[in-house]
């Protein structure tokens, strides 16, 4: 099978990975995760995530993320309103 590639911009993969990061670690999200083989992309999109994210060692780090989240909702808008 040939390879997906996923584009994301880089508030998007910053806020991804920090939530994936917190998620990830919980009872909840484990018994929501109830197909064990949905954890392989799930653990491959983390692991790429955290190659490329050399920001998270930032001493600015939270800033940029909270800065990343404020935009990131701004452009979303209200997409749930119909």
């Amino acid at each position: 099978m040939d390879d997906v590639t996923l584009s994301l911009t880089a508030d998007q993969a910053l806020v991804l990975s920090d939530w994936l990061d917190r998620a990830m670690h919980t009872a909840a999200f484990e018994a929501a995760v109830d197909d064990r083989a949905v954890w392989s992309p799930l653990l491959s999109i983390s692991a790429a995530l955290d190659k490329r994210l050399v920001m998270v060692f930032d001493p600015a780090y939270r800033t940029r993320l909270e800065q990343a989240r404020e935009r990131l909702i701004e452009e979303l808008g209200d997409f749930r309103a119909g």
